[in-house]
């Protein structure tokens, strides 16, 4: 059960917390809708014999990426077909994908969104005559599984009424579980290997950010999904906005931090998502642009992504700029080459696009057509509508300004940064994309280390699977893991680590605070700590200005990049003097420190493939443009946590559904 938050302010860290043990067969790690689609799935495959425990660092109902809600669910197949899936994902992430696990997830995907629908989540429908039917109205259809039609917005988004979508899943997920198996508030930030066993997962260790425990986990399989990684650049808020993302605040990249540090394999972390959203609120475009069928005008009025000017430049990026849809990092560079000329700033027409609508339209169907066009934001961004209420800003009569925000980290979205996963045990699934364990066997989605695998964000190469694919994914990682389980019962986890080591590991922070803090008189300032804010501000600082951040127009060099590495190893050695005076310090602190880790593996990637593959998401100024001849191909790496050395390879690109 969730704790709740501390009525006069956060708890002091004390020196020596409470340690409790648990050992379960099967642990998940997250709270989002991957661990949510593990949680409502992983029961029914257990034997009567075997436990799980799901521990989230949040509490599930506004846990992860979902947690504010949505206004679509932008994967449903529908009558649309898992080939065309795969090659709408290809396209859009410039040729590089993991062939398999999206076709795979396209084969799945629909039947979660059933679940969602049949749980309460209302779906918007249409009627026969062609209108749209929101909230209560839309139910009257039927559901989508009986064959109502949904409200597309593209040709793989529906429409929802889904300010409560995670509430809902969570929901599920949580009376299938039991609260029993189920703890809340509790920051896992370090896996464990197994001492026995070479490269086999045996637990995790953790703290709760509500009371003075350190838990302390063994397990014989894991799926770790913890969302993807947000402030590791510097947003373009300040003063009051400060610390207003696209993607929740809380994914500190722990996904890929914990799992590469026992060994796993990553992959394409070069990729980055750079939204385009409604300046400062950071209001979704996706409705706009689909259901409104709104238009983006540079600053001088034009349509610039039709001009001559446009075509010429997507041509250099050719089959990808040439496609029926451009893809998403090429939307971007339009839009940067723009206002770079000095015709910015970018507007989305949002006037042209609700008269249009409106002229088929009577007076209370565009009045609801305008409440749509607010609702779309008080779903997923409520900020944006507080923004618009500030800006008196009244969409079908004034134009809203877009821009390209920081940049993330996820595989889940139009990003595809992860972990190398394994694909299904089929007949035409490469063997390069197969993980085999030890016992010979194929478990889709273990990554490669036995025992751990991961979901949602945490999966690379395979992006646009957002909520619902998240989901899917969860649920299909429930399966293996149990199988994984019942076919190595006999194993028994082995720490490496004693109880005492563990726990002087995870409170390091709060002792370096308490046994300096009285050295002056001003708790933040002193010779013999950092905390964890100081830490943030060194970070964003160096990944902005070097890291292509938004100070130079998401571009970096070769140079830059050596700068920032140099940067990032003396901040992983300063690290070891972070303190942190109460739990929600010691939480930053741990956060901070799977940030630092993460972009760093990020760069890395950069640095390795010598070309620029996502034009409008980075620049890499030394190797500008495509160089398909030499890099079509997936970057990887891994870190070597005895060697504590890195290596960073080549991995070969399979194609499996044709054009």
């Amino acid at each position: 059960m969730a704790l709740p938050n501390k009525p006069m302010g956060e708890l002091k860290a004390v020196r020596d917390p409470e340690v409790v043990e648990k050992e379960v067969d099967v642990l998940v790690v997250g709270g989002g809708m991957a661990a949510c689609g593990t949680a409502f799935e992983v029961k029914k495959w257990l034997g009567d014999d075997q436990t799980v425990l799901l521990v989230d660092k949040a509490a599930m109902e506004r846990s992860g990426a979902v947690a504010q809600g949505l206004s679509a669910i932008n994967t449903y197949i529908g009558d649309n077909s898992p080939d065309d899936y795969v090659r709408m994902v290809r396209n859009d992430l410039m040729g590089l994908v993991r062939e398999d696990l999206i076709f795979d997830l396209g084969c799945h995907v629909d039947d979660s969104v059933h679940l969602f629908e049949e749980w309460g989540l209302p779906v918007w429908k249409k009627t026969e005559d062609g209108k749209n039917l929101d909230g209560k109205k839309g139910q009257k259809m039927g559901t989508l599984k009986s064959g109502a039609t949904p409200v597309r917005t593209g040709k793989w988004q529906i429409m929802i009424n889904g300010e409560s979508y995670k509430r809902i899943v969570a929901e599920a997920a949580k009376l299938a579980l039991g609260d029993d198996n189920i703890l809340e508030r509790v920051f896992i930030v370090e896996l464990l290997l197994d001492a026995k066993v070479e490269n086999q997962i045996a637990g995790a260790v953790g703290f709760s950010v509500r009371e003075n425990k350190v838990y302390i986990i063994k397990c014989k399989t894991m799926m770790v999904a913890c969302g993807g990684a947000v402030n590791i650049y510097q947003p373009r808020s300040v003063g009051e906005g400060k610390g207003r993302a696209w993607y929740p605040v809380w994914n500190a990249g722990s996904t890929y931090t914990m799992c590469m540090k026992v060994g796993a394999e990553l992959t394409m972390m070069e990729n980055r998502f750079t939204p385009a959203r409604f300046k400062d609120g950071y209001g979704p475009v996706g409705a706009w642009f689909l259901l409104f069928k709104a238009k983006t005008l540079n600053g001088l009025g034009e349509a610039f992504a039709g001009s001559d000017a446009a075509k010429a430049e997507l041509e250099k990026y050719a089959p990808y700029g040439t496609a029926a849809i451009t893809p998403t990092c090429l939307r971007n560079h339009l839009m940067l080459f723009e206002m770079k000329e000095g015709r910015g700033p970018i507007m989305m027409d949002t006037v042209t696009a609700l008269a249009e609508l409106g002229k088929t339209m009577d007076k209370k169907e565009l009045k609801h057509l305008e409440s749509e066009a607010w609702e779309d934001f008080l779903d997923m961004t409520c900020g944006q509508a507080n923004l618009w209420c500030a800006q008196d800003c009244e969409p079908e009569k004034k134009n809203s300004e877009i821009m390209p925000t920081e940049p993330y980290l996820l595989g889940s979205h139009s990003g595809c940064c992860g972990l190398w996963a394994s694909g299904p045990d089929y007949d035409w699934v490469p063997d390069a994309y197969k993980i085999k364990a030890r016992n010979g066997k194929i478990y889709k989605l273990m990554t490669t280390v036995e025992g751990l695998f991961t979901a949602g964000d945490g999966v690379g190469g395979s992006g646009h699977k957002f909520s619902s694919g998240s989901h899917s994914e969860g649920r299909t990682t429930a399966k293996q893991m149990v199988r994984f389980a019942k076919d190595f019962a006999d194993f028994t986890p082995t720490l490496a680590q004693s109880n005492e080591e563990l726990v002087d590991l995870v409170y390091k922070p709060v002792r370096t605070f308490l046994d300096n803090c009285e050295y002056t008189t001003a708790v933040d300032i002193n010779p013999n700590y950092i905390k964890p804010e100081g830490m943030m501000y060194r970070l964003m600082k160096a990944t902005h200005e070097y890291g292509a951040g938004t100070a130079t127009y998401y571009q970096t060099s070769s140079k830059n990049l050596e700068v920032v590495m140099d940067l990032l190893q003396t901040m992983r050695e300063d690290c070891d003097k972070m303190a942190a005076g109460d739990l929600h310090e010691l939480m930053r602190a741990w956060e901070i420190y799977h940030r630092i880790w993460t972009v760093e593996a990020h760069l890395r990637h950069i640095q390795y493939r010598k070309e620029t593959r996502y034009p409008g998401f980075y620049y890499q100024a030394d190797h500008p443009g495509q160089d398909d001849e030499n890099w079509f191909c997936f970057v990887n790496s891994k870190y070597d946590p005895k060697e504590a050395k890195w290596d960073i390879f080549k991995k070969e690109y399979i194609k499996i559904i044709p054009d």
